[in-house]
């Protein structure tokens, strides 16, 4: 049986060109259950100057926050995981009756780097059981039901090609984490979470989904999540020869009602809006991709961001900021076992009328970053990765922040 690969790996694949490969083995019983495994263990040693935080009041920055003093430029080398943890998952199938293969998966994803500010007797890293699920795949589609990836902006990550290196390495209160990749930087992470999904059959290489999943907190001051997180995707995908073509489309609704005890609009209800989409083309050992999002009520970072950061989905009117970015990239397989790869990318908020008028504190305006990559395959189970990342950072009231970063990694994956 061909191992059950990690889903981001799976969906890279056309970009990223990492070789491919059994399981590392297959356990089979005389009534028809099987226990397969795969994983990766994936380390980066990083180094990063970053300018100073500019002077005055302003919202958080990606590339300081949790710094001693923000006010001085920072240097920082570190040795950990990248934007995708190393893995250990298993996987449990069922014996197919009825013409339904159902299965399980369960994805351990552990940090190698010391805790929190480096200390090196911390060495109980941080482990994050984010892919628990089950599936059941039958003529009618698939049903998921379980711990996985959002729909929402998924495949906008999952298609980046830092997801399998490092991109931009945030300030030092995301130590203990992975790095961001574009997250931020030309796309939202579409978090982990309890769902329920279906998934139409193949239809000429169309799929369409919708998932029900556990609501978020939209903003600091959300009192109730009682409304369910609805996502939906359509995509399309096809081989001709040596030719890929990949394209999607994703939706995000949720409502909240505001803290009854709020500063600004107590009891009244935020809504996540938002939509997404990409498409990629390969040829000839070439890979384009263009991707891209548009809501409100989504914040600089992390798909609603709740209280994270400062809050950056709502105002401190209560009301929803607009949010959109970007992202192109560009791969090439130069050999069959080097690949050469650059993207840029960018995150921006708009200001709304109440942070036009509002003097005391100036908000992000833009997060931008470049990245170029060198990946070499030394086998079917090993690689190593050479890369370079520029990130800036950009207020309404023009002031500017920007870090240069250096990554040397390398992957080992069953």
């Amino acid at each position: 049986m061909k191992k059950s690969v990690l889903s981001a790996t799976l969906l890279l694949a056309a970009v990223t060109q990492l070789p491919t490969a059994d399981a590392a083995f297959v356990i089979g019983g005389e009534n028809g259950w099987q226990l397969s495994t795969d994983g990766i263990v994936d380390v980066f040693a990083t180094y990063n100057t970053t300018s100073a935080l500019p002077s005055g009041n302003r919202s958080l920055s990606l590339l300081s926050v949790g710094s001693n003093d923000q006010t001085k430029a920072d240097q920082r080398f570190g040795v950990g995981i990248g934007l995708l943890p190393s893995v250990v998952a298993f996987n449990v199938k069922a014996p197919t009756t009825n013409g339904i293969d159902s299965s399980v998966r369960v994805g351990i994803y552990p940090a190698i780097q010391n805790g929190a500010n480096g200390n090196r007797f911390n060495t109980s890293p941080n482990i994050d059981f984010r892919e628990f699920f089950y599936t059941a795949k039958g003529s009618y589609g698939e049903l998921l039901a379980g711990r996985a990836l959002n729909l929402y902006q998924g495949k906008n990550i999952l298609t980046d090609m830092t997801l399998v290196t490092a991109g931009v390495v945030p300030g030092p209160a995301f130590r203990g984490n992975t790095t961001l990749g574009h997250i931020g930087y030309g796309y939202l992470y579409a978090n982990f979470g309890p769902q329920i999904r279906y998934t139409t059959p193949d239809l000429a290489g169309t799929k369409i989904a919708i998932a029900v999943g556990e609501p978020y907190k939209i903003s600091s001051d959300t009192g109730k999540t009682n409304s369910p997180r609805v996502e939906a995707e359509v995509s399309y995908a096809r081989t001709a020869g040596t030719t890929t073509l990949q394209a999607w489309a994703s939706g995000l609704y949720q409502e909240a009602p505001r803290s009854s005890t709020a500063a600004a609009r107590p009891g009244e209800t935020n809504r996540s809006i938002g939509g997404a989409g990409g498409v990629s083309a390969g040829f000839s050992g070439a890979n384009l991709l263009a991707s891209g999002y548009v809501g409100k009520g989504l914040g600089m970072v992390s798909a609603q961001d709740g209280d994270f950061l400062g809050s950056t989905s709502t105002d401190a009117a209560g009301k929803e900021r607009t949010h959109w970015g970007f992202l192109a990239q560009a791969t090439y397989k130069v050999t069959p076992s080097v690949m050469v790869g650059i993207n840029y990318g960018q995150s921006r908020q708009e200001e709304s009328d109440y942070d036009k008028t509002d003097t005391t504190i100036s908000q992000i305006r833009k997060q931008e970053a470049a990245v170029a990559t060198v990946t070499y395959n030394l086998n079917k189970f090993t690689q190593f990765i050479a890369e370079y990342s520029y990130a800036q950072n950009t207020w309404h009231d023009n002031a500017t922040q920007h870090s240069n970063q250096i990554a040397l990694g390398t992957m080992f994956y069953w």
